[in-house]
């Protein structure tokens, strides 16, 4: 059974063992924890205004996480959507587990529109995303807090009265 849970410093490890594998070893992004500075402070990076950190839990074990950035205007950034490959896929449920946390935190939040950047290369999230709702949009329609990553190459919207929770 998948439990999805808020972040707290104990999932910090786990975290960063299901994150980083999947850039540097599956899709070969040359990104280090140390490049990634929103990981060694998720508090004060995504747990503030209305952002929010999850983990999701097979027994004590994080097979997977997801993140929202408040970007104002009641808009936020959805970040750190990964699941390890093992549990992946509509059948174990995780990805729709954790992106169904996020739309009833957004809702609660007043949070109306969701935007995300990804790489070229998650071919499979692409599918994800677009399964679930999000549209594609040019760099150029993202709102201008909207934190453009380095690897992002595409970019994706909903409006959160649209999801499916």
């Amino acid at each position: 059974m998948i439990v999805i849970e808020q972040f707290s410093s104990e999932y910090l490890a786990g975290i960063v063992d299901v994150i980083l594998p999947i850039q540097q070893e599956e899709f070969g992004i040359k990104i280090t924890l140390e490049d990634q500075a929103d990981l060694n402070d998720i508090p004060s990076f995504y747990q503030k205004e209305r952002g929010n950190f999850w983990v999701a839990l097979h027994g004590p074990e994080i097979v997977g996480t997801i993140s929202l950035v408040d970007i104002g205007s009641g808009q936020g950034a959805l970040r750190k959507m990964f699941v390890k490959k093992q549990f992946r896929g509509a059948e174990k449920g995780v990805a729709e587990s954790l992106l169904k946390v996020l739309w009833e935190w957004c809702k609660a939040q007043g949070i109306n529109e969701i935007y995300l950047g990804t790489t070229s290369k998650f071919l499979a999230a692409h599918r994800f995303y677009e399964k679930n709702g999000f549209s594609e949009i040019q760099k150029n329609d993202l709102p201008e807090s909207f934190p453009v990553m380095a690897v992002d190459t595409k970019f994706y919207k909903i409006l959160v009265a649209d999801t499916g929770s």
